[in-house]
This record gives structure tokens, C-alpha cells and sequence, in this order.
């Protein structure tokens, strides 16, 4: 994408959408100086949009939008197992998928998305109260029940209306890095450390679990990745045996403690990567890894691509 242009963001706002669903992208990519995005909210036509909560939309732009955007979000709506959606916004929304657009789903905005067959053959996932019907209504699609989102490249499905600012700092990391969705989230006062436990490209690697048995434990290993984190260290400090320590982490996580202590590691150097200019090697000590060559191995296995070639890619020139 050239760097003379904003980043496109099209919101396409049906009959019935969710107030919190809309503005989700509209806020978190909002045009500012550290945020190189314009946003555009549309519906199949311009002018009011009901919302049937006792809110309605005004917007400015028409199907139109979808030709003109790099990125194209579907809010969730009410009763989508029950609705149809207008077809020239499936029409549209297939267009926009063949030039190239990326598409993103909050919520039961993966409904449009399966209507338009945009996700036959590929995981996706939706409002937890949903999921059933979505695997019912659409038996091609992979549903996944327990994460807040997916992303399959191109097509990109999140859970509820939360999971939505878990979706969209997700695409600011892969396209501006960990620094600046981390100053997003705070203006969010949003967790930055939540993730959809996918093999996402360039996710946030720790997630926020379902469960909260572990969080003094968590946040104790977060502050302490420098020194030496095993198993054994984390459940005492859990006061549970390893065993019960490892199966309970998992089934909140998704991930085992030493995967979990590992990603944690990897955010903190991929920061130190893009805001310090400490050397590949006393960055790896920093963050518990040892030695650079160390940092190297696990950062191309969990991110795809190198230390040196992250830092040329997301460093901060001021």
C-alpha cells in the first residue's frame, strides 16, 4: 500500500446493527496522527439506517464504499438466524472480497459474511449464543465456539461485541505494530494482551482467558520474564500442584504454561524491537531468552520472520 494514503476502513451498517458493533472500528481507527486510516460508514443506501433498539444511523455513503475500501467491517445485528441479508450487500461484499478487500465480521456480522459464501471452508467464529445456528444454517463453515476471533487472511470473524476491539487491534499489530495497538488500547482502556488463540499472523501472543483462576499469577510471570519461569516455579506460586496448574492454564489459555511464558517473552522483545535500540542480544537477556540466537529461533517459529527484519519493519523513526 502506498504510504502517501490513508488505510481505507469501510463500515457497512444493515438494518438492525448493534450500536457497540458500529462504532468499534469507527473509534479504534479513527483518523488521528499516529493512525493513518480513513473511515467511511455506509449502508446499501445513504441516508438512515434503523437500528431497532431505539437508534438509528445516518450515513453518508452507499455500497460505493465497499469499491473504495482496503478493509471492509460487517457489524453484528439482531436475529441474524432469523434474517435475510439484502442481497446487493452480498453482491457487494463478494465484489469487494474478489478486488482484494479484507473483510471483518464483529459478532453476528459473520452471518453477511457466510450469506455472501465468503467463508465456506475456512474457521470462523461468532457471538457465543450463535455459534450453533452459524454451524447449522452454514455446514461448510468451521466454527470455532471458543475464541474471540479468527483470522483467515483475507476473511476475518470475531465473538461478541468485545471481541470486536480484540479483531481490530489484531489488524493494527500486523499493520503498524505492537506500540502503536498498545497506545490504542489504552485509549480504550481495553486489555492489549488478549488474543484469539489462532495461528494468527503477528498476534498478541498472550491471551485474556475465559477463567480468572490464574490472573495474580499471570501478572506476577509478566513482571517477572527476565528470570527464570518454569512449571514448577508457576504453580507454587498458584499454590496447586503442576499437574492441576498445567490442565486448568490450558483450558483457560489454550496454550500451556511454557507456551503462554514463551509468547510473553516474544511480545515484550517484539516492544523493545520497535521503541529501544538495544541490540538483538541484550534484548533476548531481557526478556529471559539468553542469547540472540535464542530470540531468532523463537521468534521466526511463533511470528514468521526475524528480529532484525520485525525491528526494519515497525521501528519508530522519531
Amino acid at each position: 500500500m502506498p504510504e502517501s494514503r490513508l488505510h481505507r476502513v469501510a463500515v457497512l451498517v444493515l438494518e438492525r446493527a448493534l450500536p457497540l458493533d458500529v462504532g468499534i472500528p469507527a473509534q479504534v481507527f479513527a483518523t488521528r496522527m499516529d493512525m493513518p486510516y480513513e473511515v467511511r460508514a455506509c449502508g446499501t443506501t445513504p441516508g438512515v439506517v434503523t437500528s431497532g433498539n431505539g437508534l438509528s444511523y445516518v450515513v453518508e455513503h452507499g455500497l460505493e464504499a465497499l469499491e473504495w475500501a482496503d478493509i471492509v467491517f460487517v457489524p453484528g445485528y439482531r436475529h441474524p438466524d432469523r434474517e435475510a441479508t439484502p442481497p446487493k450487500a452480498v453482491e457487494a461484499l463478494q465484489a469487494a472480497y474478489e478486488r482484494g478487500a479484507r473483510l471483518a465480521a464483529i459478532s453476528t456480522g459473520a452471518f453477511t459474511l457466510a450469506a455472501a459464501g465468503l467463508l465456506d471452508g475456512r474457521r470462523a467464529t461468532t457471538h457465543w449464543r450463535y455459534t450453533a445456528a452459524l454451524a447449522e444454517q452454514y455446514p461448510n463453515i468451521q466454527v470455532k465456539e471458543n475464541v474471540l476471533f479468527v483470522d483467515e487472511g483475507s476473511v476475518l470473524t470475531s465473538a461478541g461485541a468485545g471481541a470486536g476491539i480484540d479483531l481490530c487491534l489484531h489488524i493494527l499489530r500486523a499493520e503498524l505494530g505492537v506500540a502503536t495497538s498498545n497506545t490504542a488500547a489504552r485509549c480504550l482502556v481495553a486489555a492489549p494482551y488478549r488474543s484469539g488463540g489462532q495461528a494468527q499472523f503477528v498476534p498478541r501472543s498472550v491471551p485474556e482467558p475465559a477463567g480468572e483462576r490464574f490472573t495474580a499469577t499471570r501478572d506476577w510471570a509478566l513482571r517477572r520474564l527476565a528470570e527464570p519461569l518454569t512449571l514448577e516455579v508457576l504453580a507454587q506460586h498458584a499454590a496447586v500442584s503442576p499437574r492441576t496448574f498445567s490442565r486448568r492454564f490450558v483450558a483457560e489459555t489454550g496454550y500451556t504454561p511454557m507456551q503462554w511464558v514463551m509468547r510473553a517473552r516474544i511480545d515484550v522483545a517484539r516492544e523493545l524491537l520497535e521503541r529501544s535500540e538495544h541490540s538483538i542480544e541484550q534484548i533476548a537477556a531481557d526478556v529471559g531468552l539468553g542469547t540472540g540466537a535464542n530470540l531468532r529461533l523463537h521468534f521466526q517459529r511463533i511470528l514468521g520472520t526475524t528480529p532484525s527484519e520485525y525491528r526494519r519493519t515497525f521501528a519508530r523513526g522519531d
